[in-house]
């Protein structure tokens, strides 16, 4: 069963910029796309970002100009550079194996959920 572990959030004042990462367990990592989601009390969760295995990348409109999604297969690793940060984008944050869908805004998560990273943004 593949695992994943989210890191890299915390407190940030708005405009600032945090870089979190997801490291994957398992194998054949490189071969599936990786989403990262975030999710507010009381709301669905959400997609901010994807990439595939051929490395397109999606994002939501939201993020788009501020977020930069990466990945580096040989570490089962992928990132999240969030810059330009508002009170907003405060959320638990997790990553998930994804896949896309008909609807560009709709990656369909695989895996069972991280524990996610929180990532608070207020002055």
């Amino acid at each position: 069963q593949v695992q994943l572990a989210e890191s890299g959030g915390g407190l940030v004042q708005p405009g600032g910029s945090l870089r979190l990462s997801c490291v994957a367990s398992g194998s054949m990592f490189s071969h599936y796309a990786m989403g990262w989601y975030r999710q507010v009390p009381g709301k669905q969760r959400e997609l901010v970002a994807a990439i595939s295995s051929g490395g397109n990348i999606h994002y939501a409109d939201f993020v788009k100009g501020r977020f930069t999604i990466s990945r580096d297969n040989a570490k089962n690793t992928v990132y999240l550079q969030m810059n330009s940060l508002k009170p907003e984008d405060t959320a638990v944050y997790y990553c998930n194996r994804a896949s896309p869908t008909t609807v560009q805004s709709i990656w369909l998560a695989l895996l069972p959920w991280g524990q996610g990273t929180q990532v608070t943004v207020s002055s």
